[in-house]
């Protein structure tokens, strides 16, 4: 591979030296095989590069996603809607999301496109931004994406709702063990 677009890899080690009072070096160690020529190929090219920086989150496991739908299933039942709806609404109460403005004739389309992602994936219209010809669009993020600290959130909130309605859960060292393995 010749050009490199986009790297991700997991860092075992970083050291950082300050050089000439203004330049960071930052050295990045890994275990994974990362692709240096192509890399290098761009940086010798002269072509700018991005460097993005931030805390590994480990993803959530199936099992957090299948027991999240187990749930939406039972509060559906007693409340007599779906548990798409339940989903949605879980989402949107204590989900992640963006706030942003689209230009009005871009609404319908930004939608669509957003909400092709899946059944999580859905945006709302909230008012006019104060940029005119846009509105303030608020995008929620289906839980597909979340890390294990964002299904922790979501979970959590579905475990409440459920004793809320007097709906039987897994116990709490039940719960606490299966947050330990998404952490995994």
């Amino acid at each position: 591979m010749n050009y490199v677009d986009h790297m991700k890899f997991k860092a075992n080690n970083i050291r950082t030296q300050i050089i000439d009072n203004s330049i960071l070096e930052i050295v990045f160690t890994t275990k994974e095989k990362v692709n240096i020529d192509g890399l290098k190929q761009i940086i010798e090219n002269g072509k700018e590069i991005s460097v993005e920086a931030k805390q590994y989150r480990q993803k959530r496991s199936l099992d957090s996603n299948s027991y999240c739908w187990i749930l939406c299933q039972k509060i559906a039942e007693v409340i007599h809607s779906t548990k798409e709806l339940v989903y949605k609404k879980v989402i949107k109460d204590v989900g992640q999301f963006e706030l942003m403005p689209i230009k009005n004739e871009a609404v319908e389309r930004w939608q669509k496109v957003w909400e092709s992602k899946g059944m999580g994936w859905f945006s709302e219209v909230l008012e006019d931004s104060k940029l005119e010809g846009y509105k303030k669009i608020v995008s929620y993020y289906g839980s597909s994406c979340y890390d294990v600290r964002e299904m922790c959130v979501l979970i959590n909130e579905i475990v409440a709702q459920c004793k809320k309605l007097g709906i039987e859960t897994i116990s709490s060292n039940e719960l606490e063990r299966m947050k330990s393995a998404w952490g995994r």
